[in-house]
This record gives C-alpha cells, structure tokens and sequence, in this order.
C-alpha cells in the first residue's frame, strides 16, 4: 500500500488520523503563538526537556518527583538513578544532533544509547547481536511495602510479543533509515508530522534494537523527528509528559495496536500519540503562564 513516494502516507488517511493531526496543529500553534515564546523560548525549551526526559524516565519505572529530578547531581547510585540520568543526557543532546540526523538516523540512535549507557558498555551504541534480548520496555510496578510485582489490573495487556531477532532487526532499522534520509531529501513531504513521528516511535519500540534504555531512546527519536518535520522546531512540546499522564496501561494497549499492524490498531496509535502531544502542549503552555506571572 503506498501513495506517491511516500509509504507512510496512506497512514494519514485512517480514521480518525486527520482530527488528531489537526487537533495537535491547533494546540502546537497556539503555544507558539504565547507571548511569553517571543522572549523567553530558550527558557521553555529548557524546561520541555527536563519535563521530559523526567517522564520518559517514569515510564521506564523511574519516577521521581520533577524537584528532586532537578536538585539532584549524581545519577549513579543504582538502576533507578541511571535511568533518571539517561533519560536526562539525551534530552540535553537529541535537539543538537539534527543535521546528523537529516542524513543518518541510524547513527543518532547509536549516539542516543551512548548517552543513556555511557561508553563503559561493550554494547554501548550498537544494535543488539544475535542470541541478545532487550529489556522489557514496561516494568511491573512493585508492591511499596513487599517490594514484589502487583498484579495487573483485570483486562490488562498483559505481554507484548517478544522483540524481533537480530538479523530482522537491521533490516528493519535500515528500511526506517531510508525513509527518514528520502523524506530529508524532500520526498513524501505532504505526510503529517505526527504521523511520521508516531511510526518512529512505534517501530523502535517493537524493535528494541539495543539490549537496554529503548523506551528512553524511542520517545526521544519521537521529539527529534518532531524538530526536524517542523512541527515543534523550538522543541517545547514534552509529549513524554502526556504519555506518562494517560499512563502506562494505555501506552501498552495503543503499542500493541501499532505491533498488530491493523488499520484500526494502527490509527488509534497515531490518536495516542497526539493525544500525549497534546498534553504535553498543555504542560508547557502552564509553564509559560507561569514565567508570564512572575512565578518562574
């Protein structure tokens, strides 16, 4: 199924898909409009990623208070503190590596697990080798007392199919690779931003392609491809802030409609997607009335 030159673009024409791209248009461009961005956008800018990357951090099973995120200094201490600290590194470096980006995507994503493991890691900044696993991209919330899983809620998803085995994981990756460098080089233009970026998302999700930090490094090719297709130039839209606020259970049920691969499941992961960005909008338009009161 393709269109033109653009095989994401029939994705655009699902139900529901175009309200959800309008809608995310609408709430992006009233943020940009704010006044207080025509003085202080570094300052949101700033703000969106730390609000972010403590999201991104809380859905991989880190989730700390924004204060204490902000106040702390040293990220090494144990698993929880490394992810906090991942999450942080590549928030402060996803909007700088466009230009490598534009050309080769695959080589910012090396970069983005770099940042999260630090050089350390034999493994640190390549796809996983074959007989490697990935780690689960949504842990199980513990008992605060027992210290042991809970139990899911009735009716919850409760697995996803395992990650694909290394050989098809860079085939796929370079199919994505190539479909991003074609759309820099101004082919399939008139696809959505939101859609592009969903897929992104979408697919190093149901890749894993490293054996650790991949929800972290999905949700950041998310806001990097939102830069780079225009929709959020200035990066001040934390759409890892409304994935955290609809929750991991959602997250999970609108993955697994992307992994189904189905028009519907596919359309209402582009739905959820916009409806994270739109919170996100939401967060950081609080943050500008804030600044506009004095108050930041």
């Amino acid at each position: 199924m393709s269109t033109g030159t653009d095989p994401l673009a029939p994705l655009a024409q699902l139900p529901g898909v175009p309200d959800a791209v309008a809608e995310v248009r609408k709430a992006v461009d009233r943020l940009y409009g704010h006044r207080v961005m025509r003085r202080r956008a570094a300052e949101v800018t700033s703000e969106s990623a730390l609000r972010g990357a403590r999201a991104s951090a809380a859905l991989a099973g880190a989730d700390w208070p924004l204060e204490e995120v902000r106040r702390r200094s040293d990220f090494s201490a144990d698993p929880e503190s490394r992810t906090v600290g991942a999450a942080l590194r590549i928030a402060a470096e996803a909007g700088q590596l466009l230009s490598i980006w534009r050309h080769s995507p695959l080589q910012v994503l090396a970069r983005l697990h770099l940042l999260a493991v630090g050089d350390g890691d034999p493994a640190a900044g390549r796809p996983r080798r074959a007989g490697e696993t990935a780690e689960e991209l949504f842990p199980l919330d513990l008992d605060p007392v027992e210290g042991v899983p809970v139990a899911p809620a009735e009716g919850a998803v409760l697995a996803l199919p395992p990650a694909p085995g290394a050989e098809e994981v860079a085939s796929r990756l370079d199919q994505l690779s190539r479909l991003l460098v074609a759309r820099a080089e101004g082919q399939g233009v008139g696809t959505p931003a939101l859609v592009v970026a969903s897929v992104v998302h979408g697919e190093l999700l149901a890749l894993r392609p490293f054996g650790s930090y991949n929800g972290v490094i999905a949700r950041a090719a998310q806001r990097i491809v939102l830069i780079a297709e225009g929709l959020d130039p200035k990066s001040i839209c934390p759409a890892e802030v409304g994935l955290a606020e609809l929750g991991t259970e959602a997250y999970r049920r609108a993955l697994a409609g992307y992994l189904s691969g189905t028009p519907g499941g596919m359309a209402a992961w582009i739905a959820h997607c916009g409806g994270a960005l739109r919170l996100g909008v939401r967060e950081s338009t609080a943050v500008c009335e804030a600044m506009q009161r004095g108050m930041v």
